[in-house]
C-alpha cells in the first residue's frame, strides 16, 4: 500500500508554498519523496520551507516570482525546468483575502485579490500545464479553495467570489486537460487559522464557526497533507479528476 502514494522522482511546484497551508502541504508531498520547487512573493520565506525540508533529508528548492504577472511566472518556470527538468504535481495554494465590507469595497482592492487568488491560478495553470503537456507527462493539478466558495461567507465578500471562481476553474480544466493525463482537483479546507484569516477571528466569530462544525475544532495544516497526497499520487487517484475534495471538520455537511 505504500507504493500508492510513492512520489519518488516526481517534481511538485508549489505556487505559494512558503504560505501556512502551503508549506504544510509540500512538507507531506516531501515526506513522501517528491522533489519541491517552493514558489513565493517572499523568497526569504520560501526559503526557509526549503531548508526545513532538506533538513528532514528532502529536495527542494526556493524560487521568488509574482502569481499575478505572467512574465514573473513564464520566469520562474523557466528557472524551475532548469532545475527539474520538469514538473509532474502543481499545487495552486497563493491567497489573499480582506474584511472590508461591501460598500466600501473599492475596485482596486476587488483586483488585488482576484488577481491572486483567481487570475493567478489561471496564468499558473495555462503556463505550467503546457508546459506539462508539451512535454508529454501525466500529472496533478491540486488547487486550494474554501469552504467559502460553496457557501459565501459574511466579512469576506472578494475572497469568497474568488473562491467560487476557482472552483469553475477546477472541473473546467479537468476536462480540459483529460485527455492530456492530467489531473485537476481542488482541497476545500474548513477553518485553518492561516494568515489571511486571523485578523476576522474574533471571539464571536470562532463561537460561530465552532458551532457550525460538527468536529468543535479547527483544523491544523498538517491535515491537509493527506488529501494532497492522496491527489498527487498517479496510483492512488488515478481515475479522480474535476473533485472539489472537503477537508473541513464537517462544516460543508451542515444547514442549521
Amino acid at each position: 500500500m505504500k507504493q500508492l502514494f510513492d512520489l519518488s522522482g516526481k517534481t511538485a511546484v508549489a505556487i505559494g508554498g512558503n504560505s501556512v497551508l502551503g508549506s504544510a502541504i509540500v512538507k507531506g508531498l516531501a515526506a513522501h519523496g517528491a522533489n519541491i520547487a517552493i514558489v513565493g512573493r517572499n523568497l526569504e520565506k520560501a526559503q526557509e520551507v526549503a531548508r526545513e525540508i532538506e533538513g528532514n533529508g528532502g529536495t527542494a528548492k526556493a524560487f521568488q516570482a509574482d502569481v499575478s504577472s505572467r512574465d514573473s511566472l513564464t520566469q520562474v518556470a523557466h528557472e524551475i525546468e532548469q532545475w527539474s527538468g520538469g514538473w509532474d504535481i502543481l499545487l495552486n495554494a497563493p491567497g489573499k483575502n480582506s474584511t472590508t465590507p461591501f460598500f466600501e469595497l473599492e475596485m482596486e482592492e476587488w483586483d488585488d485579490i482576484m488577481d491572486v487568488n483567481l487570475k493567478g491560478i489561471v496564468l499558473t495553470c495555462q503556463i505550467f500545464a503546457k508546459r506539462m503537456i508539451e512535454q508529454e507527462r501525466k500529472g496533478s493539478i491540486i488547487n486550494i479553495s474554501s469552504v467559502s466558495s460553496t457557501t459565501p461567507l459574511s466579512k469576506v465578500f472578494t475572497y469568497s467570489v474568488s473562491k467560487a471562481g476557482l472552483n469553475s476553474v477546477t472541473q473546467y480544466l479537468a476536462r480540459e486537460f483529460a485527455p492530456n493525463g492530467i489531473r485537476v482537483n481542488a482541497i476545500i479546507p474548513g477553518f485553518f487559522p492561516a494568515e489571511q484569516n486571523r485578523k476576522i477571528l474574533s471571539a464571536e466569530r470562532v463561537e460561530s464557526i465552532m458551532n457550525h462544525t460538527p468536529m468543535q475544532r479547527f483544523g491544523t495544516p498538517e491535515e491537509l497533507q493527506g488529501a494532497a497526497v492522496w491527489l498527487a499520487s498517479e496510483e492512488a487517484s488515478s481515475f479522480v479528476t474535476g473533485t472539489l475534495i472537503r477537508v473541513d471538520g464537517g462544516f460543508g455537511s451542515m444547514t442549521i
